[in-house]
C-alpha cells in the first residue's frame, strides 16, 4: 500500500537555520477513527524504516495482531530526511529543480517532530490514546511529548534515550566514514555512495545485535573452514538488502539527526525539569542485551518522568529485540494499558 502524502506549501524552518521552502510528509493510516476519536494509536518508526509498520513490524501491526485496524486508528509518518516519501535528499529542490542529494541540510529530531505536528493537525487529531516509539522512534516521541504534553494519554518509550551517547555517535560516525570512503559519494545521482552504505550497514548491524545473537544465529558447524564463514555472508547479505531499498544521502543525514538528539539543547541542563512536563501515563522499556541503547539510558529516562513505569525484557537479540520480541512486548502492553 502506497503512503498518503501531506504537502505543506509554506516555508519550513529547521533548527540548523536553513529553511525548506516546502515539505511533503508521507504517512499511512489503518482502521477508522471511532465516534469520539479515542482510539488513535500513533507509531513513530526507527532509523531506516518507513511509514508502514505492518511492513517492518508484522508481529504487532495488522489484522488480528496487537494493533488491529479493526480496533484502532493507527497512524505512522515517514520521518523527515528519509527516502520513503517525506522530503529528503532525493526530493526536488525548488531552487534548482533537481534533487537535493548532498545539498539537503542537516536536520534534527525536533525538525521531524514539527512535521508530525503538522500531520496531526491535518488529520484533526486532538488526543492520542497511545503512542509508542523505539530507538530513533522513541527519540521522536520523547521530543513530541515535551512539545505537546496535553496531546498524549499513554506512551511507551522503548530502547531510547534523552541524549544520544558518545558510544552511539561513534558507531554512527564510523558508518558515515564508510559512506565517505565510497568515491561515488557526493555525485548527483540516486545510487551515489551505495557501496559505502553497504559497509555502513554492516557496521551498524553489529551495534543492533550482540555477541549472543551472532553465536545463536551465525555459528558455523564446519570446523574445516578457512574463509566464507556464515557471519561473513550474513553481513554482506544485510548490506546488499539495504542497498536495494535505501539511499546513502538519507542514511547520512538521518544518522546525524540521531547524533544531535538532546532534549537539553537550547532548554536547560536539567533533564528532570524538562521531563517533569510529561503528563501522559508512561511506560519505559529497556532490553537487557541492548549494547547500543543500554538499559541505564532508559532507567535515567524513567527516573525523571513523573509516575512512569520501568520494565525490561530479556532477549538474545540486542537492540533489534524490539522488532522480534513481540510476544513479550504484547504482554507488557496488556498490563500497562489494562487490556
Amino acid at each position: 500500500m502506497s503512503p498518503k502524502i501531506l504537502s505543506y506549501s509554506n516555508p519550513f524552518p529547521l533548527d540548523s537555520g536553513d529553511i525548506l521552502p516546502s515539505i511533503d510528509i508521507a504517512y499511512h493510516t489503518f482502521g477508522s477513527l471511532n465516534a469520539d476519536k479515542s482510539n488513535v494509536v500513533w507509531i513513530c518508526h526507527a532509523f531506516s524504516a518507513n511509514s508502514d509498520p505492518s511492513d517492518w513490524w508484522p508481529g504487532m501491526v495488522g489484522d488480528g495482531k496487537y494493533f488491529d485496524p479493526g480496533k484502532y486508528f493507527i497512524v505512522c509518518a515517514n520521518m523527515l530526511g528519509s527516502c520513503y516519501g517525506s522530503t529528503g535528499p532525493l526530493s526536488i529542490n525548488p531552487a534548482t529543480n533537481a534533487p537535493y542529494y548532498g545539498d539537503f541540510p542537516v536536520i534534527t529530531v525536533r525538525d521531524m517532530v514539527r512535521s508530525l505536528i503538522l500531520l496531526r493537525r491535518h488529520l484533526g487529531i486532538e488526543k492520542i490514546w497511545f503512542s509508542l516509539g523505539f530507538s530513533m522512534g522513541g527519540q521522536q516521541l520523547l521530543e513530541w511529548v515535551i512539545q505537546e504534553p496535553d496531546i498524549f494519554e499513554n506512551v511507551l518509550f522503548g530502547a531510547t534515550n534523552i541524549q544520544h551517547s558518545p558510544w552511539g555517535i561513534a558507531f554512527n560516525e564510523s558508518q558515515r566514514m564508510a559512506i565517505e570512503a565510497d568515491s561515488t559519494f557526493g555525485e548527483r545521482h540516486e545510487k551515489a555512495g551505495a557501496m559505502g552504505m553497504r559497509a555502513a550497514r554492516s557496521i551498524g548491524l553489529i551495534s543492533y545485535r550482540n555477541y549472543q545473537a551472532y553465536c545463536k544465529t551465525q555459528e558455523d558447524t564446519d570446523n574445516s573452514k578457512l574463509k566464507d564463514f556464515k557471519a561473513c555472508g550474513y553481513q554482506r547479505y544485510q548490506g546488499d538488502k539495504l542497498v536495494r531499498r535505501f539511499n546513502a544521502y538519507s542514511y547520512y543525514r538521518l544518522s546525524q539527526a540521531m547524533d544531535n538528539h538532546n532534549i537539553m539543547r537550547d532548554r536547560t541542563d536539567d533533564p528532570a525539569a524538562i521531563l517533569s512536563q510529561v503528563k501522559a501515563r508512561t511506560l519505559v522499556l529497556g532490553i537487557n542485551s541492548d549494547y547500543l541503547f543500554p538499559v541505564p539510558e532508559q532507567q535515567l529516562l524513567a527516573q525523571h518522568i513523573p509516575g512512569s513505569r520501568f520494565v525490561t525484557i530479556d532477549s538474545d537479540y540486542g537492540h533489534d529485540g524490539f522488532l522480534i520480541e513481540f510476544e513479550k512486548i504484547s504482554l507488557l502492553l496488556n498490563d500497562f494499558l489494562g487490556l
